[in-house]
């Protein structure tokens, strides 16, 4: 927010001055330190996403006198792939992202960095590149080639969690000087406090995205959290089951099982997502996944596709020891979606006639080893020539044999 300075040039009221010309505009007071703690503070900085935050950070630093050629925050995170992510910034260049994968805490360029010694010690730590012994750790690759002679690196200490860290670096061959410092002091605490909500804004999607899905991760973020809360949803459903889980689970070893099922679940889920499907639920080596979608038609078709991609990508693992294989069984129909549970414990799922029916088939294609079954809706709502009939089958729990389909032969090559 900035405050603008009125003079008046005499105690008459008007708009003329004595002379009778027109008053010039007031002037404006040149940007302070209080201005970037206020435009921290603001709504404005905490809707920006991460390249609007450090650029427009990056620009007032400066217009505020500070030498800062390079800008980067190093934002640790709660992610199953990542560690973190540095965001780095500097004058008419475009902001670089570099998302750190887990493993780089080994790596050169992050083992013994004075970027990890202030993340791992909590306490600022000044370097100055040029005057580093040959056997230094090297930087990281956003402070390398910039000439800088003289890096800032500050932690950003939150309440709870890992310690995240912000880097400032001049070219300024004498550093920066103490009235520099002091400033960046009186900043700190305001950038601490909107890197911490961006993190723990991010962690909060990337938790319930990584557990529940990130439509399901939609819906409770926008208050869909008491029990009781559901609505009705038509959608083509999948349920993919690794076939034989219980007789490898109980004849290898359970490192083994568990290397077996995550690399069959890599051959699953990115199907699924790139599709637009959502997994819902594990349940043991089985995945429940769902594709909302209209028109029906829309929908059964997206999901054949990414069940026919699944069994391709597990045909690759047919000849392995032991090999991986799919019962895939595909329905479209009206489910419950929403919350169940008791007090605070809940779980956000699909429920309803339709889910125990695709179940049915599943347990179908186990026993008479179709790799893929579909329901008659199912395949009704496909292209002529996607499926043929399979056989009429009694299902448990259901009072009626039902029509089960199947993909039909491929056709020879001429």
């Amino acid at each position: 927010m900035k405050h603008t300075v009125y003079r008046s040039a005499t105690a008459r009221s008007g708009p003329f001055g004595p002379s009778g010309k027109s008053k010039r505009p007031p002037p404006s007071r040149p940007a302070s330190i209080v201005d970037v703690v206020e435009w921290l503070a603001g709504d404005d900085c905490h809707s920006m996403d991460e390249a609007a935050f450090i650029a427009g950070l990056g620009r007032r630093l400066r217009a505020i006198g500070l030498p800062i050629d390079r800008l980067t925050l190093h934002l640790r995170t709660l992610h199953p792939e990542i560690l973190g992510r540095t965001v780095a910034w500097a004058p008419n260049e475009p902001v670089e992202i570099h998302d750190r994968e887990h493993g780089i805490e080994a790596s050169a360029g992050f083992l013994g960095s004075p970027v990890r010694r202030v993340m791992d010690t909590g306490e600022t730590m000044v370097v100055r590149p040029n005057a580093l012994p040959d056997s230094s750790p090297p930087l990281m690759d956003v402070f390398v080639g910039r000439e800088l002679a003289e890096l800032l690196i500050v932690p950003l200490n939150t309440a709870d969690g890992p310690v995240s860290a912000a880097a400032f670096g001049t070219v300024r061959p004498r550093g920066f000087s103490a009235s520099d410092r002091a400033a960046l002091d009186r900043i700190l605490p305001a950038l601490r406090n909107g890197c911490e909500l961006r993190t723990l804004r991010q962690v909060e999607l990337t938790l319930l995205d990584t557990y529940v899905g990130p439509g399901t991760a939609r819906r409770i973020l926008a208050g869909h959290i008491r029990r009781g809360q559901v609505e009705s949803l038509r959608t083509a459903l999948m349920l993919c089951d690794m076939r034989g889980f219980t007789d490898l689970s109980n004849r290898l070893p359970g490192a083994r099982v568990l290397e077996l099922l995550d690399l069959y679940f890599d051959q699953v889920l990115p199907v699924v997502a790139d599709a637009g499907g959502e997994v819902l639920k594990f349940m043991g080596d089985a995945v429940l996944a769902f594709f909302p979608g209209n028109p029906p038609e829309a929908a059964c078709a997206t999901a054949l596709r990414a069940a026919e991609e699944v069994c391709a990508r597990l045909a690759a693992f047919a000849t392995a020891d032991p090999p991986l294989a799919a019962t895939i069984a595909l329905h479209y129909g009206e489910v419950s979606y929403g919350n169940i549970g008791s007090g605070r414990r809940l779980d956000f799922t699909l429920i309803g006639p339709d889910v125990n029916l695709v179940s049915r088939i599943q347990a179908v294609g186990s026993q008479t080893g179709h790799p893929l079954l579909m329901s008659r809706r199912f395949a009704e709502r496909l292209p002529p020539g996607r499926a043929k009939p399979a056989g009429n089958y009694s299902l448990k729990g259901f009072a009626e044999p039902v029509d089960l389909y199947e993909r039909p032969d491929p056709t020879p090559d001429p």
